[in-house]
């Protein structure tokens, strides 16, 4: 299983005193140094935290994968196909909101999402479509052309029973077999923390996880390299479990 990590948040802390500092790139560096598979980043209409230099510099810098989330707009849409990222992973994106707070709605959108996805492919763009796991979405995911989804783990993770945790558990895993005996790539991300990880990673149809805020939270405490290799660690041994 790859782990994608997200640094948007160290653009947060920079961004709170209007410096030049913590940068993007060098957590870019070190979180691929001390094992991230990939760095994923959103770029938000609103540039509460990355801004577009940080974009151009990171994929510049990396020597791993970007994965760029953006919102289904043109302006978006034109930014990705500039940086030419190896990934774009469209997002519902709202301004009020805090973090993105559901999947993708691709029913009601399916003509933009396979425009988009046709020019971002065309142009050597993997595209994935952050969806919540329901079979319908999943289904339209695929019938818009994507090859890959990423699903949304937050109401799992933000369960306040075990009960209720169990059965977004369970709506993932049904979700992640779904699409992948359709032929989709299936990502998982949104919340996971080190605590909560293990039952996701256990789910053999998921391949990559992208964690950001937790990550960054633990490396206030352990530092970067640490937090990534925790994060790395448990993910391997979930994978390692019966």
């Amino acid at each position: 299983m790859l782990l994608g990590v997200n640094i948007d948040h160290i653009a947060t802390v920079r961004n709170a005193r209007g410096t030049t500092y913590p940068s993007p790139v060098e957590a870019a560096l070190v979180a691929e140094t001390h094992g991230a598979d990939l760095i994923t980043m959103h770029l938000r209409e609103d540039r509460r935290h990355i801004k577009d230099a940080d974009v151009f510099a990171v994929k510049n810098a990396i020597r791993t994968r970007l994965n760029l989330e953006m919102a289904l707009t043109e302006e978006m849409l034109e930014n990705a196909l500039k940086v030419m990222p190896q990934d774009v992973c469209i997002v519902p994106e709202k301004r009020q909101e805090i973090t993105t707070e559901g999947g993708l709605d691709v029913l009601a959108q399916q003509d933009k999402i396979a425009e988009f996805t046709k020019i971002l492919t065309d142009a050597g763009i993997r595209v994935s479509l952050f969806i919540d796991a329901d079979d319908r979405q999943i289904q339209a995911a695929r019938d818009v052309g994507a090859p890959v989804i990423e699903l949304h783990t937050g109401a799992y993770a933000d369960a306040r029973s075990h009960a209720e945790q169990l059965k977004q558990f369970e709506r993932l895993q049904n979700g992640a077999h779904f699409a992948s005996d359709l032929g989709l790539v299936v990502n998982a991300g949104h919340g996971l923390t080190i605590h909560n990880v293990t039952p996701i990673a256990q789910i053999l149809a998921i391949r990559e996880l992208n964690i950001g805020h937790s990550l960054i939270s633990q490396a206030l405490f352990l530092g970067l390299p640490e937090a990534v290799r925790q994060m790395k660690e448990t993910m391997f041994r979930a994978r390692m479990l019966p």
